[in-house]
């Protein structure tokens, strides 16, 4: 009989293209995932992957295999998922993924209680980029998926997830205290074409969302600095460096050196969205992440621009 198990380590290589990948994925060793894989191919008795340069691929029985069986671990997930909703049970280990300021403002807070309320419940926590995120509850490599959607900056989510809106989350611009725009209320793209930026690198949702806010200016954002991380914003914006948009979610306490200044014509929102796979919606644990997620309140007003909304 096919081990479903090994099926689980092939549909990952061929998610993340190498066995390496793989195995850091699903919380293993590169040696068991071959193992498995190894052990699939001599249950079925033909080769499933085969090498490609320093990286792996399906073959096409393979494909076939991963394809098919995907609908069998489908069809396996929704029927443990209707036992625990027979039986009441928030219990079972639960990968959840999320991106890294909602894992310092959301997340972290809401893990915590959830282990006390739900002893038998295990959380297994990830960090990724959103779109990293999707994919990896597409394919059955994590439960639960906390992304976000910037305006008009699409994220596509295939129709076997299910969405649930978490929280509205709004950025504003970070300015030292002795800048002139640390002066003003409130800002719109216009007051910053002339600004020196520091963002997120090219092709990023943030960043992405940055460009697009300058619709109607004639102008692009003038990126000084390029950093990954939002508390790395706010370090280079305390040295003077530029000026950030940095959203509230997760936001470090900004100190005296640094103001936030609202934005508006547009507002920089962002829709903070749980995915699932649609075969899980009986399962009292995702109902029960989902439920602690929604209900764990906006991190607390940090300065004048917060409370002011």
């Amino acid at each position: 009989m096919i081990d479903l198990a090994a099926v689980v380590a092939l549909r990952a290589v061929d998610t993340h293209g190498s066995v390496v990948a793989a195995a850091e994925a699903l919380g293993f060793t590169p040696s068991a995932v071959s193992q498995q894989v190894k052990r699939l191919e001599r249950q079925v008795g033909v080769p499933l992957l085969e090498r490609i340069g320093r990286g792996v691929t399906l073959t096409h029985a393979g494909r076939h295999l991963v394809e098919e069986g995907s609908r069998l671990l489908a069809d396996m997930e929704s029927l443990e998922s209707g036992l625990h909703e027979q039986a009441t049970t928030v219990a079972g280990r639960l990968r959840l993924t999320a991106f890294s300021t909602a894992m310092r403002g959301l997340i972290a807070p809401v893990a915590g209680a959830l282990r006390t309320a739900h002893p038998e419940l295990v959380l297994t926590l990830s960090e990724r980029e959103p779109w990293d995120t999707v994919g990896l509850v597409a394919t059955g490599h994590s439960e639960i998926g906390v992304v976000h959607s910037w305006g008009d900056v699409p994220l596509s989510i295939p129709d076997h997830l299910v969405t649930t809106e978490l929280h509205r989350d709004i950025a504003d611009v970070i300015a030292h205290r002795d800048h002139p725009l640390a002066q003003l209320a409130k800002v719109t793209p216009h007051d910053l074409v002339a600004e020196d930026w520091i963002a997120t690198p090219e092709g990023t949702i943030c960043r992405q969302w940055l460009n697009r806010m300058y619709a109607g200016t004639g102008h692009l954002p003038r990126i000084a600095h390029v950093s990954m991380e939002f508390d790395s914003h706010l370090a280079l914006v305390r040295a003077g460096l530029g000026i950030a948009l940095v959203p509230r979610l997760g936001r470090a306490v900004l100190g005296e050196d640094l103001v936030a200044v609202r934005v508006v014509d547009p507002v920089p929102t962002r829709e903070i969205l749980a995915l699932h796979r649609r075969t899980m919606a009986a399962s009292p644990a995702v109902t029960a992440v989902l439920s602690a997620l929604a209900a764990q309140p906006a991190t607390p007003a940090q300065n004048s621009a917060e409370a002011s909304d």
